[in-house]
């Protein structure tokens, strides 16, 4: 058989075992650059690091956990993180709420009051503000995603947990709905929430107590890669160039204790389309609960399970 003939039959053998991954023609990496802009899908992380952490034995924050929150008005940064003792397990003190506020949103300074809530189980939380209000997404004990505000972001009350319903109006099924991330746009609320990490569901309110399915299916599924085909979880929803990007945490089978950070795009809240570079940080480094914060300048990513990490455009 001639040389070129042979060449040429083993490269087709290799492409159909998948041998080799050929690269993205001219076109699709323009799209993937259109879809997934660099300054929000590549970071690198600061030499300062960590930022902010547990403060050990003998703290009602020994340690932190899964999300916080870190929102910048102005020239002032917050923070809003959860912080235990021990194990942190269920039959364990409730998980508290406490409050740091930076210049910069690299150096914090700890609240002197805190913990700023403990009258109940408070962890994995998100704000969004409106009109004056804080509103506050968190789970509750048992992963129960529950309702809280404030008018100044440190007194907060308890609205209870949130009823969500499936698109036939009758509650969803008992058990955890947890991680809720919340988005505001034209009055209509829309809560994403998973059920143990299982997928990422979709629900929409006008009124902030009935929540109702947009899908009884998950918006965002597991997997099929490997990073994410175990557990996923919605951390946090961002609105730039007229397009949406959640950002969310997922583990795979592999490798069940590594988190990791990942971002997905849609047109209109419901069909999410997962961005090829996952995740965006290696899993190896078990970084999740990650969020974009635009500093005035640029964006920046912060994770912060179990410590707060910053990462800068590269």
């Amino acid at each position: 058989m001639h040389v070129t003939q042979l060449r040429w039959m083993r490269f087709l053998a290799m492409v159909c075992l998948g041998a080799f991954v050929l690269p993205l023609s001219g076109s699709a990496q323009t799209e993937n650059s259109d879809l997934f802009p660099p300054e929000l899908v590549r970071f690198e992380a600061a030499d300062i690091n960590p930022l902010f952490q547990g403060l050990g034995k003998g703290h009602w924050d020994e340690h932190i956990r899964e999300r916080g929150w870190i929102m910048r008005e102005g020239g002032k940064w917050h923070m809003w993180y959860t912080g235990f003792e021990g194990g942190g397990g269920n039959n364990g003190p409730n998980l508290k709420l406490g409050y740091a506020t930076s210049s910069d949103g690299l150096k914090w300074q700890r609240y002197a009051d805190n913990p700023i809530y403990d009258a109940s189980w408070v962890e994995d939380m998100m704000i969004v503000k409106d009109k004056g209000t804080y509103y506050m997404f968190a789970e509750g004990k048992y992963d129960i995603a529950q309702l809280l505000t404030s008018p100044d972001g440190i007194h907060w009350t308890l609205k209870g947990p949130m009823d969500i319903r499936l698109t036939s109006g009758n509650p969803i099924s008992a058990g955890p709905r947890g991680t809720p991330a919340a988005w505001l746009e034209d009055d209509v609320w829309y809560l994403f929430y998973e059920r143990r990490d299982l997928g990422i569901w979709l629900a929409t309110s006008t009124d902030l107590k009935i929540w109702k399915n947009v899908s009884d299916d998950p918006v965002i599924e597991l997997g099929p890669d490997p990073y994410d085909d175990r557990q996923v979880a919605l951390n946090q929803i961002v609105k730039y160039k007229n397009r949406y990007y959640a950002y969310y945490h997922g583990s795979g089978k592999e490798k069940t204790r590594l988190w990791c950070t990942n971002v997905a795009v849609s047109d209109d809240l419901i069909h999410w389309t997962k961005y090829e570079g996952n995740p965006i940080f290696p899993l190896e480094e078990n970084k999740s609960s990650g969020i974009l914060v635009h500093d005035g300048k640029q964006f920046r990513m912060y994770t912060m399970h179990d410590q707060v990490h910053v990462h800068f455009p590269k």
